[in-house]
């Protein structure tokens, strides 16, 4: 569901994979977190389908085109 939030609203990110990209998974524990998706912004990390969050990324990604959701 989050992935298809940020597709359907034009939104920039990149997708790591942790089957495919398991040197992360390291990282995602670090960020204390064990379940996916995990959303990481320059701002703010945060875990699950979260719409309220997301809606709050696209509008700064509105006015900041340059940031990107990992």
């Amino acid at each position: 569901m989050t992935k298809r939030f940020l597709d359907s609203n034009n939104i920039t990110y990149q997708e790591i994979n942790l089957d495919e990209q398991p040197e992360y998974i390291e990282h995602v524990k670090g960020l204390g977190f064990n379940a996916a998706p995990v959303i990481e912004t320059p701002t703010e990390v945060f875990s699950g389908f979260q719409p309220g969050k997301l809606k709050a990324i696209s509008l700064i990604l509105i006015h900041h085109p340059e940031e990107t959701c990992f």
